[in-house]
């Protein structure tokens, strides 16, 4: 599957997700719920994926976890706040950056419409 086909595929689970249970909830519950849907329709998903920062000869086991990453191309980082702020794609960008992705998914539940809380990210645009 091509990665603008997976990330369709991601956004229209994440939706499902959202029309079902609305904003208001924890990220750690819509994360749950978005992996679950996203199994069911066939995605290879790791949830919580611890990865290294490595700086020289510093590596950090465990500089950050990825929300969630997809076939091993997509990396979807959650967010269940009012609003979004630069320092959040700045941070998913910086996943993309050190798992060595392309592309990337910012998803805020905490919206009325969720289509407003998606923003697509590029590693290298």
């Amino acid at each position: 599957m091509e990665t603008n086909e997976l990330t369709s595929a991601i956004i229209g689970a994440a939706i499902e997700v959202h029309r079902r249970l609305g904003p208001g909830l924890l990220e750690s519950a819509y994360r749950v719920c978005l992996a679950y849907e996203l199994r069911k329709r066939g995605f290879n998903v790791v949830e919580e994926q611890p990865v290294p920062v490595v700086y020289d000869e510093i590596k950090l086991e465990c500089g950050f976890r990825a929300d969630l990453i997809l076939n091993s191309l997509v990396v979807v980082e959650l967010k269940a706040k009012s609003t979004i702020h630069p320092i959040d794609r700045a941070q998913t960008l910086s996943h993309l950056r050190l798992l060595e992705l392309r592309v990337g998914l910012l998803i805020n539940f905490h919206v009325e419409r969720l289509v407003d809380g998606v923003d697509r990210i590029v590693n290298g645009y």
